[in-house]
């Protein structure tokens, strides 16, 4: 009879101990599967779909802190485009300028109304020059805030009878607007930016 009594209890300790191992097994399946869940609904959320000329497009939504270097590069790109590309012609080149400081500070609009007291405008028009401009690589430092850059570029001016060739290097840091707007779409805002270097490679056409 005790004999039976512990091959009861025996098997009641057994049954005891599976019940636990499948109720944990169960508990943790329960956790994966709400884990997997939230996981599928957050990728499920970032992808939106655009209508483009008749087609569905995926498209995917990120955190703008992993698009930060692509973002400030395309601002930095985008001001030095608007600051140095010109034609000869005052309304384009105000048009151009207006632009670029709305993404710069003080620092750009002091450099441009030291170019414009010097006659450098006014010697383009009369000289009937085109000046074009293509960035060649932007060095950013993320460590530190406001983000250092510097800039290297080559610019372009183009006369009727040569076209002379500028290897340009500006510096200066970005700070986060935390706002976007028409003008200034990134947010970015330019400041202490310099000329450091701005040298002719005369290249005869």
């Amino acid at each position: 009879m005790f004999t039976q009594f512990k091959n009861i209890d025996t098997a009641f300790q057994h049954i005891k101990r599976f019940s636990i191992y499948l109720i944990l097994a169960n508990v943790l399946i329960l956790c994966f599967g709400i884990y997997k869940s939230y996981e599928f609904a957050n990728k499920a959320q970032s992808r939106i779909h655009i209508l483009y000329n008749g087609k569905v497009l995926e498209a995917i939504a990120a955190d703008r802190k992993s698009n930060i270097p692509v973002e400030l590069r395309d601002h930095i790109k985008t001001f030095h485009q608007y600051f140095f590309s010109m034609d000869p012609d005052e309304k384009a080149i105000l048009s151009n300028m207006t632009k670029a400081l709305y993404l710069a500070d003080e620092s750009a609009k002091r450099q441009y109304d030291n170019l414009k007291e010097s006659g450098y405008y006014s010697n383009l028009i009369s000289a009937n020059i085109s000046q074009e401009i293509e960035v060649d690589s932007i060095a950013l430092d993320l460590n530190a805030y406001p983000y250092q850059f510097r800039c290297y570029a080559t610019q372009k001016l183009i006369r009727s009878s040569s076209t002379v060739l500028r290897k340009l290097v500006t510096t200066g840091e970005v700070r986060d607007l935390k706002s976007q707007t028409d003008n200034n779409p990134h947010g970015f805002l330019i400041q202490r930016w310099e000329t450091i270097s701005n040298l002719d490679v005369p290249l005869n056409l």
